[in-house]
């Protein structure tokens, strides 16, 4: 038909739009690359020169802040040597004096310090080395080792498993009164808990670890207390002879594995706690039997009655 288009004419695709051949045009859409800086770009740095002079100076600054700051240590060393002379037994002292310079021992007073500063510490600190002075190091004839301090009011004072003047015995002592009065003659248990009597026939009452913060049992635990005790027992086990170890429970039984079999005489029960005492702490006759022990060595007994009020 004329003058009519055809149908495929309305189905003919549009002209397509022809590429820009103005590449800024292009460029404008395409983020432009950052370029690397170049030697020529920098800014030359001038070298810096230290004289004679200044090196001398700076030398002098140096060695200046470093005797300021060892004056300081040996200051502060002094004191703390100072302080522990007081509060330690003489022969103690000198005993352990090597471990009174080594760092973890700096850094436990630090710490022990920082801890009565925030809160409350058990025990008094006039009484964390009171073990040190109930006798000489050299006449100590039994050892019991504890774990950690009461961490209660008014317990705590230096000695494991005793409690000061007119504080009820915790449960462990109970257990241990209660074996003593079946196994000691004329023991009658007594009303109060403080052990000071057998401390000064020479049974050390040691803890492991001879601080605690109030109410968190072991808070102390790993500062470095274990190292000063563990310094303790070897002394004892290389510079004595016929000693007695009472060890109670899987902690110090680890604490004293390090002792000579052959020199000492070694005690093993369950810990008197009410929660194992009954496994074989009740009946194990320790007290008798660490007496026994003395006196084949020609040695006098422990008098474990002798238990006054303080």
């Amino acid at each position: 038909m004329s003058g009519q288009a055809k149908i495929s004419s309305f189905f003919t695709s549009a002209a397509k739009r022809p590429l820009s051949d103005n590449k800024n045009e292009i460029n404008q859409f395409t983020p432009a690359k950052r370029q690397k800086p170049t030697d020529n770009d920098s800014d030359d740095k001038p070298e810096i020169r230290i004289s004679p002079e200044q090196k001398q100076r700076m030398e002098e600054n140096k060695k200046a802040a470093l005797e300021k700051i060892k004056s300081k240590s040996t200051h502060e060393s002094c004191e703390l040597s100072t302080s522990l002379r007081k509060a330690i037994g003489k022969t103690w002292y000198e005993a352990l004096q090597p471990e009174f310079t080594k760092p973890y021992f700096i850094q436990l007073c630090k710490f022990v310090e920082s801890e009565r500063n925030k809160g409350t510490v058990y025990p008094p600190s006039n009484q964390v080395y009171s073990w040190t002075n109930m006798c000489p190091i050299q006449q100590v004839k039994v050892v019991i080792l504890g774990q950690d301090p009461y961490h209660g009011p008014k317990q705590a004072h230096g000695l494991c498993f005793s409690v000061q003047e007119g504080v009820k015995p915790p449960p462990s002592l109970v257990n241990m009164y209660k074996e003593l009065s079946n196994d000691i003659d004329g023991f009658e248990i007594p009303t109060h808990g403080t052990l000071n009597g057998w401390a000064e026939q020479g049974v050390l009452l040691l803890n492991a670890c001879l601080t605690v913060r109030a109410h968190q049992a072991n808070s102390h635990a790993g500062k470095g207390w274990e190292k000063l005790t563990d310094a303790v027992i070897n002394w004892l086990n290389k510079n004595s002879t016929g000693v007695v170890f009472m060890l109670w429970g899987a902690y110090a039984q680890k604490k004293g594995a390090c002792i000579d079999k052959k020199k000492h005489h070694i005690l093993k029960a369950v810990h008197p706690s009410p929660l194992s005492a009954h496994r074989g702490f009740m009946g194990c006759k320790h007290f008798s039997k660490c007496n026994e022990f003395l006196k084949q060595q020609g040695q006098n007994p422990i008098d474990w009655t002798h238990l006054p009020p303080r």
